[in-house]
C-alpha cells in the first residue's frame, strides 16, 4: 500500500481540516471520502495556493478527469495529487493545521515543484521511446521514479483535450470548405470562381506540368544545336519599325522564310524569335520597366491557353454565336454581329463580366490572301514586321518579354507579353492602348491560330479604357501560296472621348474592327507580291520595270506612309494644340524637332491636321484626290501648274493601289527640280493618298536601286473613311473599287512643313498662322471641287 503524502491543511465547509494529520488517508482510501466535501476542499486548495512552476498545465474547466471512477472538479485532483514531496513553506516542509495557524497573520503562499529535474528527464526519455504507454508501463514508471499513478495520468487528460480541440478544428474546416463550394457571386448570382478542384482536373494539371517540363528539357537540348539567343530589347523606348521591304532591297524574297520574314536567316538583325528552348524567360527584355513577375507566368500561360480555345471556337462557330447584319445581307460584306447572351453562356469564365463604364465591340471577318501561312505567322509574331504591315492601325508596338519562343523551327507554342497602341487616322479619335499576351499555336487540323488577351491585372491602372478579350486570327493553308484568314476582334472600351462625327463609324466596329485588319492585311500581301513580280510588260508607258528600282521605290513609299499615319493620330505621344476653327473642323497643330535623322530634313517641323465630313461617297473622294490631273484644283503649292506622272508601280488588283512619281510643271523656276512621290491605297475599310516632295537627284539614286533610307521626307496627305456602316457598304466595295454610290465620307487632311532649318530655333506665330491658312484654304478647295463633281449641273 502506498503511504499517503502530507497535504497542507484545507478547511472544509464542515470545519474538518482536510490535509491535517488527522485527515491524512492512504490513496486507496480516497473512495471512502465524501465526494462533495472532497470537491469543495480541492477547489479551495487550488485557488488559495497556486503552484509557481509546473511542467504541464491542466485546464481548469475540463470537468471530465476521473479519480478512480469518480468525477473530479475540472482536473484539480490531478493538480493536487501530483505535487511532489518537496513542498516548501519558508524553506520547511512542515504543513500547519488549521488550529496551529495564527488568525491575525496572513498565511504565506507555499511554493510547489511538480517534479524533480531527474524525474523530468527520465519521463521525457521514456516517452520519446514509448509515446503511448499502457497502464502497466505507467505503473512501472511511477514505481521507479517514486511518483503517484495520477502524475502519469495527467498526460492522458491533456491528450483528450487536444483531441477534442483537433476535432473541433476539423469540423470548422469542413464548414469552410462547404461554404466555399457553395459560394455565389454577389453581383451576378452565379457560381464563384473559387471551388474545389475535381480529382480529374487536378490529375490533368499535374500531367500538363510534367509534359511542359519534358518539352522544356528536349527543347533545351535542341536549342544547343539549332537555336540562337534572343537579343535584348532596348529599354525605355518602342522599337524602330523595320520594313518588310528591307529584304527586297537586299535581294531577298519577302515571302521566303530564309529572307525578310525568315527565322533561319543567319545574321538578320530583325530576327527576334529564333529556335530556342520552350518557356525561356528573357528577364533582361523589359521595355519601359514593365515585365511580368515569375509568379505571374503560370497564370499568363493558363490565360493564354484558355484564350486560344475561345478564339478557335469564335472563329469557327456561326449561329447562334454570330449573326449577319441585316443591312449588309446580300452585299458581299459579310459583317458579323456577336450575340452577347450566347457568348456569356458559352464562355462563362474568360475574363469575367464586362467592367462598368466599358462598351463591348465584337466583329469577325475573313478573306483569302496571297501569302503562305508560315509567312503570315512570322509577321504576326515579329513585333517590328507586325507594326510595319499594319502601320495604318498600329501607332506604337513593343515586346516586353518573350516567355516562349516555340518549338524549334517554327512559332508553335510561342508566347510573348506585348503592348500596342491602336489608332484611327484622325486627331478626333483617341488611340487605344493595350497590354496583352500573344500566343501562337498550330492546331491538330493543321491550322494556325494567334490570339491576344489582356493582362490588365498585372499592370494595374486607375483608369482602364481598353480591355482586349480573346482576339486574333485563324490561318488555314490554301493551294498556290494562298491562305484563308479569319479574324476576330473583341474588345471592351471607353469611347466617350470620340468626336460625334466619328461615333457612327466607331460604334459600327469598322474603325477598329476585324474588317479593317483583314482589309489592311490583304492589301499589304498584294503589295509585297507586286514587289516580287518579274513579268512586267515593257510596253506600258511609265511603268518601272527594273526589279531593283521597284524594290527601292516601294520601300521609300512604305516609310512615307508609315510616317504619315504616325503623325496624324491622337496618340498619347502627341501634344496637339487647337487653333481657331469651328467644331470638328478645328485645326490642330504640333511641332517636332528633327535632329540627326537621315530620313527627315533637320529643323523644326510643324504638323497640322483637321478632320471634317463630306456628303460624298469615299470612293469619289479617293478618285479625285489621287488623280494627278485634278491636283491643281486643291494643291496650292503646285501654283496652278500641270502635274505629270513620270513613273508608277501597280500594287494590287485595284487600279487605285499604286505608287507614282509626279512632276510639277510650274512656272516658278525654284520648283523645276521638284518631284512628288505619291502612294494611293484603298481597301474595304478606308483609303489613303499620301505624298511628299523629293529631290530629283535623290530619286534617280532610288530608281537605280540605291538605298532609300537616306532620302529626306516630310509626308502630307489624306485619310478617307466612311461615315458609318451605310457609307462603307455603298461606297467602297469588297475590293475597294467603290463602283456604287451613296453615303458620306470622313476626310482628314494633314500637312508637315519645315518652318525652320535650325532645330534650336523658336517657332514663330507667323509660321503657325501661315500653316493654318494653308490647311483652311485646301479644305475649302476640296469641298468645292468634290461637291461640284458629285452634283454636276
Amino acid at each position: 500500500m502506498t503511504p499517503a503524502r502530507r497535504m497542507p491543511p484545507v478547511i472544509g465547509r464542515n470545519g474538518v481540516a482536510y490535509g491535517s494529520p488527522s485527515a491524512q488517508l492512504p490513496l486507496t482510501q480516497a473512495d471512502m471520502l465524501d465526494s462533495h466535501h472532497l470537491q469543495q476542499a480541492l477547489q479551495q486548495q487550488y485557488f488559495d495556493q497556486i503552484p509557481v512552476t509546473t511542467t504541464t498545465a491542466v485546464a481548469a474547466d475540463s470537468g471530465d478527469t476521473m479519480l478512480h471512477g469518480r468525477a473530479d472538479a475540472g482536473g484539480l485532483v490531478d493538480e493536487f495529487e501530483s505535487k511532489s514531496c518537496s513542498e516548501n513553506v519558508d524553506g520547511t516542509g512542515d504543513g500547519l493545521s488549521g488550529d496551529d495557524q495564527d488568525p491575525n497573520q496572513r498565511p504565506r503562499k507555499k511554493r510547489y515543484h511538480r517534479h524533480t529535474q531527474h524525474q523530468i528527464q527520465e519521463m521525457e526519455a521514456f516517452f520519446k521511446e514509448c509515446p503511448h504507454p499502457d497502464d502497466k508501463q505507467r505503473k512501472e514508471l511511477s514505481r521507479e521514479l517514486g511518483l503517484e499513478p495520477l502524475q502519469n495520468q495527467h498526460e492522458r487528460h491533456e491528450n483528450a483535450q487536444l483531441r477534442a480541440e483537433n476535432d473541433k478544428l476539423r469540423a470548422e474546416n469542413m464548414r469552410y470548405k462547404e461554404a466555399l463550394s457553395s459560394a455565389s457571386c454577389p453581383n451576378c448570382g452565379g457560381p464563384a470562381a473559387l471551388g474545389e478542384m475535381s480529382f480529374d482536373e487536378h490529375h490533368l494539371r499535374v500531367e500538363n506540368a510534367r509534359l511542359r517540363d519534358e518539352i522544356d528539357r528536349i527543347s533545351t537540348i535542341a536549342a544547343k544545336h539549332v537555336g540562337k539567343p534572343i537579343p535584348p530589347l532596348a529599354a525605355g523606348a518602342f522599337p524602330i519599325l523595320s520594313s518588310p521591304l528591307a529584304a527586297i532591297a537586299a535581294g531577298r524574297s519577302p515571302l521566303d522564310l530564309a529572307g525578310a520574314y525568315g527565322a533561319t536567316g543567319a545574321g538578320h538583325h530583325h530576327e527576334m524569335f529564333g529556335a530556342g528552348d520552350l518557356l525561356r524567360s528573357v528577364s533582361s527584355a523589359a521595355v519601359a520597366g514593365v515585365h511580368p513577375l515569375d509568379v505571374d507566368k503560370p497564370m499568363i500561360v493558363e490565360l493564354a491557353v484558355a484564350a486560344m480555345d475561345e478564339l478557335v471556337q469564335m472563329a469557327r462557330i456561326d449561329e447562334p454565336l454570330w449573326s449577319s447584319s441585316s443591312e449588309e445581307e446580300g452585299l458581299g460584306i459579310g459583317r458579323m454581329m456577336l450575340n452577347e447572351e450566347e457568348y456569356a453562356r458559352m464562355f462563362p469564365r474568360g475574363l469575367g463580366p464586362k467592367q462598368y463604364g466599358l462598351k463591348s465591340e465584337a466583329s469577325r471577318h475573313g478573306a483569302v490572301v496571297i501569302m503562305t501561312h508560315s509567312n503570315l505567322v512570322e509577321i504576326l509574331m515579329d513585333v517590328n514586321q507586325f507594326a510595319t504591315v499594319f502601320s495604318s492601325i498600329v501607332s506604337r508596338a513593343s515586346t516586353h518579354e518573350v516567355l516562349s519562343t516555340g518549338v524549334a523551327g517554327n512559332f508553335n507554342g510561342a508566347l510573348q507579353v506585348m503592348s500596342m497602341e491602336f489608332q484611327v487616322p484622325s486627331p478626333l479619335v483617341p488611340t487605344r492602348e493595350s497590354y496583352f499576351v500573344r500566343y501562337c499555336k498550330q492546331n491538330s487540323d493543321g491550322t494556325w491560330a494567334v490570339v491576344d488577351v489582356s493582362l490588365d491585372s498585372l499592370r494595374p491602372s486607375p483608369v482602364l479604357k481598353c480591355r482586349r478579350r480573346p482576339s486574333g486570327c485563324l490561318i488555314q493553308e490554301m493551294p498556290n501560296g494562298y491562305s484563308k484568314v479569319t479574324w476576330v476582334e473583341h474588345v471592351e472600351v471607353d469611347d466617350s472621348s470620340v468626336h460625334n462625327i466619328y461615333k457612327p463609324l466607331v460604334n459600327s466596329g469598322l474603325a477598329f474592327g476585324a474588317k479593317r485588319w483583314v482589309g489592311t492585311l490583304d492589301r499589304q500581301c498584294e503589295r509585297l507580291a507586286s514587289a516580287m513580280a518579274s513579268n512586267i510588260p515593257n510596253g506600258d508607258l511609265g511603268v518601272i520595270t527594273s526589279v531593283e528600282g521597284r524594290k527601292s521605290m516601294l520601300k521609300l513609299a512604305e516609310r512615307m506612309v508609315a510616317s504619315f499615319c504616325g503623325g496624324v493620330t491622337a496618340s498619347v505621344a502627341h501634344q496637339w494644340t487647337t487653333l481657331s476653327g469651328s467644331g470638328a473642323e478645328d485645326v490642330r497643330v504640333m511641332t517636332r524637332k528633327s535632329v540627326d535623322d537621315p530620313g527627315r530634313p533637320p529643323g523644326i517641323v510643324l504638323n497640322a491636321a483637321t478632320s471634317f465630313w463630306l456628303p460624298v461617297p469615299p470612293a469619289a473622294v479617293f478618285d479625285f484626290l489621287r488623280d494627278e490631273t485634278s491636283r491643281s484644283e486643291w494643291d496650292i503649292l503646285s501654283n496652278g501648274g500641270a502635274v505629270q506622272e513620270m513613273a508608277h508601280i501597280a500594287n494590287g488588283r485595284d487600279h487605285g493601289n499604286s505608287v507614282s512619281l509626279l512632276r510639277v510643271n510650274s512656272a516658278n523656276s525654284n520648283q523645276s527640280n521638284m518631284l512628288i512621290l505619291q502612294e494611293s491605297c484603298t481597301d474595304a475599310s478606308g483609303s489613303y493618298v499620301v505624298y511628299a516632295p523629293v529631290d530629283i537627284v535623290a530619286m534617280n539614286v532610288v530608281l537605280n536601286g540605291g538605298e532609300p533610307d537616306y532620302v529626306a521626307l516630310l509626308p502630307s496627305g489624306f485619310a478617307i473613311l466612311p461615315d458609318g456602316p451605310s457609307g462603307n457598304s455603298q461606297a467602297v466595295g469588297e475590293n475597294g473599287s467603290g463602283s456604287s454610290s451613296g453615303g458620306g465620307s470622313l476626310l482628314t487632311v494633314a500637312f508637315q512643313i519645315l518652318v525652320d532649318s535650325v532645330p534650336t530655333a523658336k517657332l514663330s506665330l507667323g509660321s503657325v498662322a501661315t500653316v493654318n491658312s494653308l490647311i483652311a484654304c485646301t479644305v475649302d478647295r476640296i469641298k468645292a471641287a468634290v461637291c461640284r463633281e458629285s452634283n454636276p449641273q
